[in-house]
């Protein structure tokens, strides 16, 4: 058992104690008024809350400090930058093609195209590879992986799915 599950069963049975031994008038004492006609039970139940209230704000080789620094015991979940919202790939067709530019140290054009998601979004995606031979109307599978050196383009296109075929050897 680890050492919080340890402690609220101590804080448990700490009360539990405390409230059998003095009857009604140490529950009065030890937990207000509203318990005067309570159960052990009860007690025992409020007494466990406020100790694991407690342990959650204590976070263990932190200091008072530190969590206060912090703003909270733990750090808050960041959203998922995945445009497809969880999912991997996702079909889509091809609206235009376009090429783009890079940002400043690198020059040669990359070949993207404007996709309609499947879940109504449009997005520009990379054509990744030597050649292709996409046209408007097109189906493409589409997978999550960002552009560097082109801003806004957060997405790739599959090669030897749907329309687009895979890169022709050269000899």
């Amino acid at each position: 058992m680890n050492v919080l599950g340890r402690s609220v069963i101590n804080i448990a049975r700490a009360c539990i104690t405390n409230s059998t031994r003095g009857g009604a008038s140490s529950l009065t004492k030890f937990y207000g008024n509203s318990y005067i006609q309570g159960s052990i039970l009860n007690a025992a139940r409020t007494c466990v809350n406020i100790g694991l209230q407690g342990l959650e704000q204590i976070r263990l080789g932190s200091t008072l400090w530190q969590m206060l620094r912090r703003n909270g015991p733990y750090k808050k979940r960041k959203p998922s930058k995945n445009p497809f919202s969880g999912q991997p790939f996702m079909k889509g067709v091809v609206l235009k093609t376009i090429i783009k530019k890079p940002k400043k140290p690198n020059s040669a054009n990359r070949k993207c195209v404007i996709v309609r998601l499947s879940n109504g979004r449009e997005m520009t995606a990379y054509v990744p590879g030597i050649g292709h031979n996409l046209q408007e109307h097109n189906i493409v599978l589409c997978r999550v992986g960002r552009l560097r050196d082109v801003p806004g383009v957060k997405i790739k296109c599959v090669r030897g799915k749907y329309d687009l075929p895979h890169v022709t050897k050269r000899e």
